[in-house]
């Protein structure tokens, strides 16, 4: 036995600290983000979104059906006041849920707050576990109902001038509320490194964070007074600090809460089990090269030392749950933990590729044969592999002093693994900054190094950790001593084996001048390994070629560490070498400014440090000649041979892939689908069934109801509320406008009562709005009324049509003219006669016939009012009223717009015809206004919108200024409005249908937009991006707000797209996959409807069918979408390539939203979103008097 010297008890002292502050992980908190359904709180500060949920929450004796999610870190019950009314000043007005309440910020776009209901097995036992371990001498409880909210990587709101605004202190914490049928439970979870600041900045001094419930102000006989208040945490920073250090549930970092019941309830009640486990962590100690063990006694004033080992290898696992490593002074500790598992209830944790070996001290995952990593991600043996992520920064330039910001900048890795070449793209990247890009090749230096080619007895970054690990580098750049830092965060392979890694990029670059070419020397780096750490530091060289022809020699150091969470039992850790060399070489960067591309590539290799005999054989010098997604293994000597990897078939030199699912059709199980992937394929659930616990066997669930499809709601009727679907099977009602209540019952508002018409008007109330008619004597629209007026065109078309008739000796000549009929107050009457005809017909208040109103018979049509609005469309009054002709296709030539009449769902293609002759246009979008039966186009050649009347007349140019390329054009017409999308201007643009009021939704983070459609019921924008490195479908509320990620995977070009609100489904065709998809937008349930499609352009929706344009074709396509296959097909006579298509409807379909009556009340532009509308000001001067609000 021997003891210790001073100077490791010091040591000592610190780990044993530092492995007592161990807490709950990130990946143990419950799923969240938009893999798992989540929605997102709007990015920026004290934002606050109203949930409804499907089952009530109880929170001290009160029930409420929804509650506001904000992103000061708290769930409120009641719609919370402006933070400046409780932000220091605790307890609040309003009930409140404080996870970790302070001054929050998301709007760097790094920091999100996530959240969703969920009432999914998995979730629900989980959050049962938790309760029940909180609660042990209780009764076992099983939630039905579950919310997830969580906060991720938030900051602290602060003046620009106080952080630089990434590498700032982030907190991620997560709430979920588990309810049962008469009571509700709180799980709160702080992450490991999830509570890195404990106050926020209020005004000039820091206020510590909340945690706790406060019922807010309880309403009593007389007055109101502030109900009870259950803090968890007090008014110091160790309180904060222990919430990821302490727990009331026993495990670290989580605390669970009973916070309400019923029918009685009389206050909070927490977890009962506050201790955990008795830990005694072992040592490890490095002192002149070797590796000493030590058990920490607490009671004993020194360490005794068991053994001394050489390092770096560990020949005994400790039997006790954590594990602190102390390799360097110089390097900062690093903490991991795994869990005293067996394989028995841990076995999903492992990749499908993998088998689960159990130890004495826990479990290891082991990849199989043909694969490799490190069990939990396990990749075929010799297949390329690909990676996506996003890049963000904030990087000064040379000596300016504005930095260079950028956010969600995409990029793309490819990697041949059997020679170990690697090639990395990021989009986006703006002038001013990519050229100095050029010389960090450290940004795709560890993917390099992940997937190395391999020299014998050597092994990878990604063989012997996986793809999840944590990678911070930082780079000085000499001579002018510019310090950039690089972080880089792995988080596995997704459901494809592509890694996902976000790479975020703080500091200062040398200046590179535009043109300039970049050659990069061969380097080699030592990597020194340790059982949760990787480091590693090296020098690089590079030549800048200026484009005058001179050149400079520069050069980089940079250090870097990786940290990740090993297996530590078993035989793991053994083959882990202390050192290994990774040598690169053919470094080539470009910075392709046309297309602000920035690209990299370098082959790698990993080997031994101390050199030796370099290895001549192919399959270690990467010139072999497999196929790339082969596997070459070495034979005697130079010999060697091509095996295919894992998932193809050949010999070798030419591998093909092997489709899975046709070969064994059984493959994934009953109720599941099978996809093939390249190398691998996939199963999928069937719809109804979701993955089991086992995350392999497709179990059935309880299938949502859209109670506002399905009519079994309990709004009230369709002409006085409007039912809205909020996911799962919840729905909301809401009265129309003009009408007030809670949505169930909702009674007309008597406009008349609150004087909104002029004064010397009167005023006629209407069901869910109101007429305004000047009284005899005034003119005006009833808004404004005045008595001096001038005749109008009524009057002043009678008086001269009269002032014709002349008077002879035998009496009046006959009039043979119709002469128009005026009210009292000038305007047309809205039904006007010909009496020598005995023909009637209906007028609007310019005078002019609406079709299909003329009667022959003598008798008077049903003629609206001028000022009413017409009534939701359903049984007509009158039922012998003609209706306007029927519903069409209209699509665009170059120079022409064609139009095929439908019958039922029909194409009549022999009465196909042009509409419009445009000879030398180039158009490509068609929209159609339903209620002035006007046809909107753009077109390319000369850029501009334009319009025309279905019914005869010239075209109008409606916006012939700022437009680029105009494509996509969709119509809102109850809030008459139109949007459009230009692919060169990148951006989506909304103007009155006039073309006036024009106003720029949405112009970041766009590359090819196209396609856009509306869905004006709902208050909804959907657009397509077929930019081709990173294709997209996105939605927005119509006023640009709430803009989320729809579809990003598996697409290639989607040109086409429309949105049938009787299906509530989003279809489209896409010219890179060939595919017909739809999915319902709020369920995120995507379909195949139809294969094999050749080029699709244009596509649109009536009914059962959907009908898309072919360049390859020339032909208008009709596919039957319930059937899957094609009906029909149509071929102009003029071959030619045809672009856009729309339904033109006979009538508009029912419906109505926020901005269908009177413009919404706003002064410019209604835009409408799903539970109200938007009042917008144009971006140029016509805004005057304009008045921005929100609903």
């Amino acid at each position: 036995m021997s003891w210790v010297k001073p100077g490791w008890l010091l040591w000592a002292s610190f780990v044993g600290f530092m492995a007592s502050v161990q807490s709950v992980r990130r990946e143990e908190f419950f799923a969240f983000g938009p893999n798992a359904g989540d929605q997102s709180l709007n990015s920026g500060n004290d934002q606050t979104h109203r949930l409804s949920l499907s089952k009530p929450l109880f929170f001290y004796d009160g029930t409420f059906d929804s509650i506001f999610i904000n992103t000061n870190g708290f769930v409120a019950t009641a719609e919370p006041t402006s933070e400046s009314t409780y932000l220091g000043k605790m307890p609040p007005k309003f009930g409140m849920i404080a996870a970790l309440q302070g001054d929050l910020d998301t709007s760097d776009g790094l920091g999100r707050v996530f959240f969703r209901q969920d009432s999914s097995p998995d979730v629900l036992r989980r959050a049962a576990e938790h309760i029940n371990r909180a609660f042990p001498d209780d009764d076992e409880v099983s939630p039905t109902a579950a919310v997830v909210i969580t906060w991720l990587d938030v900051a602290a709101h602060e003046p620009q001038t106080r952080g630089d605004g990434i590498e700032k202190k982030r907190n991620t914490f997560q709430l979920v509320l588990a309810s049962l049928e008469t009571a509700s439970y709180a799980i709160l979870l702080y992450a490991r490194d999830g509570v890195q600041f404990l106050s926020t900045p209020i005004g000039d001094s820091d206020l510590i964070m909340h945690s706790g419930f406060s019922q807010g102000l309880v309403r009593g006989f007389l007055f109101s007074s502030q109900g009870q208040y259950y803090r968890t945490s007090m008014d110091n920073e160790t309180s904060v600090r222990e919430l990821a250090e302490k727990t009331n549930s026993g495990m670290r970092g989580v605390w669970v809460y009973e916070i309400g019941t019923s029918p009685h309830f009389s206050n909070v009640a927490p977890g009962e089990v506050t201790d955990l486990p008795p830990e005694a962590p072992l040592l490890v100690l490095e002192h002149e090269g070797q590796q000493r063990y030590a058990n920490i006694d607490p009671d004993a004033e020194q360490i005794e030392v068991l053994e001394i080992l050489p390092l770096p290898y560990q020949p005994h696992q400790p039997q006790n749950p954590e594990v602190v490593v102390v390799d360097d002074p110089e390097i900062n500790v690093d903490v991991f933990s795994y869990n005293l598992g067996t394989c028995a209830n841990s076995r999903n944790k492992c990749s499908q590729f993998a088998d689960c070996r159990d130890y004495t001290s826990g479990f290891c995952c082991h990849c199989r044969h043909g694969y490799y990593g490190n069990g939990l991600q396990c990749v075929a043996e010799g297949k390329p592999q690909r990676m996506n992520g996003k890049v963000n920064g904030r990087v000064f330039v040379g000596n300016s002093q504005s930095p260079v910001e950028f956010s969600s900048k995409d990029l793309h890795s490819y990697v041949v693994v059997n020679d170990g070449r690697s090639y990395v793209a990021i989009s986006d990247i703006p002038d001013a900054l990519g050229p100095s890009l050029m010389p960090l090749s450290a940004i795709s230096g560890v993917i390099g190094w992940a997937f190395a080619l391999e020299q014998p007895g050597f092994k990878n970054g990604f063989s012997l950790i996986g793809g999840e690990f944590t990678r911070q580098a930082e780079m000085t750049f000499l001579p002018g001593n510019e310090k950039l830092t690089i972080r880089q965060e792995f988080k596995g392979t997704d459901e494809q084996d592509h890694l996902v890694v976000t790479t975020t990029l703080n500091g200062q670059i040398p200046e590179v001048p535009p043109g300039t070419s970049i050659q990069s020397e061969p380097y080699t780096e030592i990597y020194q390994y340790s059982s949760n750490l990787i480091t590693s530091s090296s020098t690089q060289n590079y030549k800048l070629i200026f484009p005058e022809g001179t050149n400079e020699y520069r050069r980089f150091q940079w250090r870097q560490t990786i940290s990740f969470q090993g297996c530590q039992h078993g035989e793991v850790s053994r083959d882990m070498k202390p050192t290994q060399l990774l040598s690169v070489d053919q470094v080539f960067a470009l910075y392709d400014a046309p297309n602000q591309l920035l690209r990299l590539a370098m082959s790698n290799k990993i080997g031994d440090v101390n050199g030796g005999e370099p290895e001549e054989n192919p399959c270690f010098t990467g010139r072999h000649g497999c196929d790339t997604n082969a596997i070459c293994r070495p034979s005697q000597g130079n010999e060697f041979t091509c095996q295919c990897a894992s998932g193809f078939n050949g010999d070798g030199r030419t591998c093909y892939d092997i489709d899975e699912c046709r070969e064994n059709p059984q493959i994934c199980g009953p109720n599941s689908i099978c996809n093939n992937q390249p190398g691998t394929f996939r199963c999928e659930c069937d719809e109804g069934y979701q993955f089991g616990i086992d995350g392999r066997t497709c179990i059935e669930v309880d299938r949502p109801v859209n109670h506002c499809e399905e009519g079994t709601h309990n709004c009230d009727i369709p002409e006085r509320a409007q039912c809205n679907y909020n996911g799962g099977s919840s729905y909301i009602c809401t009265c129309l406008p003009g009408f007030a209540g809670d949505g169930r019952s909702c009674r007309d508002i008597d406009e008349c009562q609150q004087s909104r018409c002029h004064q010397n008007a009167l005023c006629t109330n209407t069901q869910g709005s109101f007429i305004c008619q000047c009284r005899p004597g005034y003119s005006g629209d009833g808004f404004y009324c005045s008595s001096e007026r001038t005749k109008t065109q009524c009057e002043d078309i009678r008086e001269r049509l009269l002032g014709q008739t002349s008077f002879n000796p035998r009496g009046p000549r006959p009039v043979e003219q119709f002469i128009p009929e005026c009210g009292e107050n000038g305007d047309y009457r809205p039904v006007q006669c010909f009496g020598s005809t005995g023909q009637c017909w209906c007028v609007d208040r310019n005078g002019q016939e609406i079709p299909g109103t003329r009667t022959d018979d003598g008798s008077q049509p049903y003629c609206l009012p001028h000022g009413t609005v017409a009534p939701p469309v359903g049984p007509r009054p009158r039922p012998d009223v003609v209706l306007p002709p029927g519903t069409h296709l209209l699509f665009a030539q170059s120079g022409r717009i064609d139009h095929i009449p439908l019958e039922a769902y029909n194409m009549k293609k022999q009465d196909a015809k042009a509409v419009l002759h445009l000879p030398g246009k180039a158009i490509i979008g068609v929209a159609y206004d339903c209620m002035e039966k006007m046809i909107y186009w753009t077109e390319i050649s000369s850029p501009s919108i334009s319009k025309a009347s279905i019914d005869g007349g010239e075209p109008t140019a409606v916006i012939t200024s700022d437009l680029s390329s105009p494509e996509g054009i969709a119509v809102d017409h109850m809030g008459r409005t139109m949007f459009w999308t230009d692919s060169v201007a990148d951006r989506i643009e909304v103007a009155s249908l006039d073309g006036t009021q024009r106003r720029v939704l949405i112009d970041t983070d766009l590359v090819n937009p196209r396609a856009i459609v509306t869905d004006p019921i709902n208050g909804n924008l959907y657009w397509a991006d077929w930019n081709r490195e990173a294709p997209k479908i996105e939605t927005s509320y119509m006023d640009g707000s709430n803009r989320r990620l729809l579809v990003q995977s598996e697409l290639g070009l989607p040109n086409a797209l429309t949105y049938d609100s009787q299906s509530s489904l989003l279809c489209w065709a896409d010219a890179g996959t060939h595919k017909m998809e739809c999915m319902n937008p709020g369920r995120a349930q995507r379909s195949t409807v139809l294969e094999g499609l050749q080029y699709p352009f244009g596509i649109t929706t009536f009914g059962k069918n959907l009908y898309y344009t072919d360049w390859q074709r020339d032909a208008v396509v009709e596919v039957d979408q319930y059937a899957g296959k094609e009906s029909d097909e149509f071929q102009p006579q003029k071959r030619t390539n045809i672009y856009g298509i729309t339904t033109a409807y006979a009538q508009c379909l029912p419906g109505q939203n926020y901005c269908s009556v009177n413009n919404g009340g706003c002064t410019h532009l209604c835009l409408a979103t799903p539970r109200d509308r938007s009042c917008k000001c144009p971006d140029s001067g016509a805004s005057v008097g304009c008045v921005e609000r929100e609903y």
